[in-house]
C-alpha cells in the first residue's frame, strides 16, 4: 500500500493503523502528487490512498497520470473536502474509493479490503450529497469563469473587462449562476461553490 498526503502526522496515523493488520502492509509514503506516481512505478502498490489538496501536483493530477499508466491502479482519495463535485472528479479520474478523514478510524481498513476485492466504496453521507445534485444543471465554463472572479471580489464591470464581456452578458452568466446553484446572492454562490468544490478559493 502506498499513502500519499503532504500531512507526515495523518500519514503517521494511517501506518499506525495498517501496521496492526496481519492482511495489509504499507511499501511507501508520499508527501505529493509527483512523489505519488514515481513511487507507484517502483513499487505498483495494491491500493493506493491519495489525498487531493498537495503542493506541486495535485491529488486528481496523480491519478490521472497514474491510471494513465497503469489502468488498473486501484485508488482510493482520502481527503477533508465534501463537495460533490470534487467527489465527482476523483471518480471520473478514477478513483475507486472516496473518504473523509474524519471517518478514517471508521470506515478506513473495510474500505481498503472492498476495493482491494474489486469494489468500488465511497462514504455515505458523500453519496447522499451527490444524489442531492444529480440532476442540478452544471455551470457551463463561462460561468465558472465569472464565478471565479466574483469569488475574487470583482464588480461584473471589471469582470467584463477581464472576460472580455459586456456588463449585460456578465449580469446574465450571475444570474443564472443563481439559478443553477439556488443561491441567494453572489456571496452565497460564492460559498456554495467553494463547498462543493465547484471552485477553489
Amino acid at each position: 500500500m502506498l499513502a500519499v498526503d503532504d500531512h507526515p502526522l495523518l500519514r503517521e496515523g494511517i501506518a499506525a493503523l495498517i501496521g496492526n493488520q496481519t492482511d495489509m502492509q504499507l511499501v511507501a509514503e508520499a508527501s505529493n502528487g509527483r512523489e505519488a506516481r514515481e513511487l507507484f512505478r517502483k513499487h505498483r502498490p495494491d491500493i493506493t490512498l491519495m489525498d487531493l489538496q498537495m503542493p506541486d501536483m495535485s491529488g486528481i493530477d496523480a491519478i490521472h497520470s497514474i491510471r494513465g499508466e497503469f489502468p488498473d491502479a486501484r485508488i482510493i482519495v482520502l481527503t477533508t473536502h465534501a463537495g460533490d463535485i470534487q467527489v465527482s472528479r476523483a471518480l471520473q479520474a478514477g478513483a475507486r474509493g472516496y473518504l473523509l478523514k474524519g471517518s478514517l478510524r471508521k470506515e478506513l481498513l473495510e474500505t481498503i479490503r472492498a476495493v482491494h476485492a474489486g469494489q468500488k466504496r465511497i462514504s455515505s453521507e458523500l453519496a447522499v450529497e451527490i444524489a442531492e445534485h444529480a440532476a442540478d444543471d452544471a455551470l457551463t465554463p463561462r460561468e465558472l469563469d465569472v464565478l471565479r472572479l466574483v469569488a475574487g471580489g470583482n464588480a461584473n464591470k471589471e469582470i467584463g473587462a477581464r472576460l472580455f464581456l459586456t456588463e449585460e452578458t456578465v449580469k446574465s452568466h450571475v444570474r443564472s449562476i443563481l439559478a443553477k446553484l439556488k443561491a441567494n446572492d453572489r456571496t452565497h454562490a460564492v460559498a456554495i461553490g467553494v463547498r462543493r468544490g465547484i471552485i477553489d478559493l
